[in-house]
């Protein structure tokens, strides 16, 4: 912790008249601190792990080693101040009952910075009893490739295919498909004595088999191939939005600068207008997919009759997006949170439960995630909070005994969690 428990502050005028819970204390949980403390805001940060990275530690390939560096110095930076207690190891829906939280702990106000951890499920009946065979999603395929390498991983190993089919459309299947082609091309090297490693061939595997006067072809590898719904331009590949047709035009140039020139340095294949439909099952093994090609009619990507084909591969990677993990007592709308998207993301039914980050987009692109953790923690401390600190202000005299109740109610509770000597300081004291 970045200062003990014990010291709170609790007499009138040196304590806080609010206190915030935030649960996630990657990119948003971060954000939303910062936004909070630069107001003189208190917060607590709940996090499911041990440190606050969430999916900047796990969830971003190896070779995007600065980008990782940078972004945990920011999020340390953010959590680094004397108004931000930081809870480690703290669930919520498993450590931390929601309904309990929301009826008994008496946080000002709640900000749901979980994120999205779990990819969105593949729309093909039967295709998930093959996970882990020659079936895999996005997430434990990321985090298996940055740590299949250790010495002491123990988690499942993933066979690499050539081949592979993947399944997508934004920066996360593209990175899925630079994965393969590193691995591919790694092994396939190694076979001929060439030694490299995936941080060279992360410079440019067409620069590195120039240099060695060798092609895919020669070293017997078709390669990935990324299937994708809609057309090129329309991927989700920058964050800048279409809000005019001359950005959208403009926007869409990019789209298609950006996948490529992913494909020119790392040489995966890309087939748009396709969608997949049923899966290609033989003596119980899965063995391709049935795809059937699309177009787009006013923005709506429509299926055309009669043009299924069936796509044989040995291995298949969904990276359609991720999702929340559903927690018991929080309100869901299909695959999200039940929010009230124009009034401050506020949960449905929750008068003081705001969502932010990840767990309202639904993407994990870093800026758009920020941006959104600004708007709605701004709304929520400028709007929302000032009401109800005008409420407190007004009723000084008779509220001071309760909100020494509410600031004693929180850290008791947080107390039952963890004794103050197992926290992990995020920042130095």
């Amino acid at each position: 912790m970045g200062h003990e428990l014990g010291t709170r502050n609790q007499e009138l005028g040196t304590f806080m008249a609010h206190i915030v819970a935030i649960f996630g204390g990657a990119v948003s949980g971060a954000e939303a601190a910062f936004q909070l403390s630069q107001r003189g805001i208190r917060s607590v940060v709940f996090d499911q792990n041990v440190l606050p990275y969430g999916k900047i530690e796990d969830g971003l390939p190896k070779w995007h080693a600065k980008l990782r560096d940078q972004e945990e110095a920011k999020i340390n930076q953010k959590l680094n101040h004397e108004l931000v207690e930081f809870v480690p190891k703290c669930a919520l829906g498993k450590e931390i009952d929601f309904e309990d939280l929301v009826q008994n702990w008496g946080f000002s106000a709640i900000l749901l910075a979980t994120g999205a951890w779990k990819d969105r499920p593949l729309s093909i009946g039967g295709i998930n009893k093959f996970i882990g065979k020659n079936f895999h999603y996005q997430n434990p395929f990321i985090y298996w490739f940055n740590h299949f390498h250790e010495p002491n991983f123990s988690g499942q190993n993933i066979e690499i295919h050539n081949g592979a089919i993947v399944i997508g459309g934004g920066l996360a299947s593209i990175d899925v498909c630079k994965a393969l082609m590193l691995l591919y091309v790694e092994k396939a090297l190694k076979n001929r004595g060439i030694e490299t490693n995936i941080l060279e061939l992360e410079k440019g595997i067409n620069r590195k088999l120039n240099e060695l006067n060798l092609t895919l072809e020669d070293l017997g590898i078709e390669g990935c191939t990324l299937y994708y719904r809609r057309r090129i331009k329309d991927m989700r590949l920058s964050p800048i939005p279409a809000d005019s047709p001359e950005k959208l035009s403009k926007i869409q140039m990019i789209r298609e600068k950006i996948l490529n020139n992913a494909r020119k340095k790392f040489l995966f294949n890309v087939e748009e207008l396709h969608i997949p439909i049923d899966k290609i099952e033989e003596n119980g093994e899965l063995k391709g997919l049935i795809f059937q090609k699309t177009e787009i009619i006013d923005g709506k990507s429509i299926p055309i009759k009669n043009s299924e084909k069936e796509v044989y591969s040995p291995m298949i990677i969904s990276s359609i997006g991720s999702i929340h993990v559903p927690i018991k007592g929080i309100p869901m709308k299909w695959q999200t949170f039940d929010i009230d998207q124009e009034n401050c993301c506020r949960l449905r039914g929750f008068k003081n439960v705001f969502a932010l980050g990840n767990a309202v987009t639904g993407r994990g692109n870093i800026i758009e995630s920020a941006k959104h953790d600004r708007k709605v923690t701004s709304k929520v401390a400028d709007e929302y909070l000032v009401e109800t600190g005008d409420l407190i202000e007004k009723k000084v005299e008779e509220k001071t005994s309760s909100i020494s109740k509410q600031i004693n109610n929180i850290f008791g509770q947080i107390e039952k969690l963890n004794p103050p000597n197992t926290y992990k300081p995020i920042h130095k004291n």
